[in-house]
């Protein structure tokens, strides 16, 4: 019983260690998961950016009109809320106006859009951490 147990600690001793994932927050150097950061800055590269703090995991748009559409404008508000890569550490948050009679008008957004563009980042975030782990 002695020999089998010392058989399994030498074979501890080597020098290769099996290689493991690492937490996202010791791959980088911001407040918040960096895969989702970079996802979410990527889906919301087609809008001016008002701020983005790494940090604090906040990313505002300014207001965006789609060329095709002129009348409409939306604004988002993206909030990474951990270090991990989970879906519940991701809040977005638009808002939408129509152009009435020549002034901005609250309208309502769907709530189909805010979690499409949830998904996209969610989708966007575990590609780039394959894609790290792979090399």
């Amino acid at each position: 019983m002695l020999g089998a147990a010392l058989v399994g600690l030498a074979a501890c001793g080597g020098r290769e260690r099996p290689r493991t994932e690492l937490a996202a927050a010791q791959l980088n150097t911001i407040g918040v998961n960096a895969y989702l950061w970079r996802a979410a800055l990527e889906t919301v590269s087609f809008a001016p950016l008002l701020q983005a703090d790494s940090a604090g995991g906040v990313i505002v748009t300014d207001w965006y009109a789609n060329p095709a559409n002129p009348g409409e404008r939306v604004k988002l508000t993206i909030t990474i809320l951990d270090q991990d890569l989970r879906a519940d550490a991701l809040r977005v948050a638009a808002s939408r106006q129509v152009n009435t009679n020549g002034s901005w008008v609250e309208a309502p957004v769907q709530a189909a859009t805010v979690q499409k563009l949830e998904d996209i980042i969610l989708t966007k975030a575990r590609d780039l951490r394959r894609q790290a782990l792979a090399s």
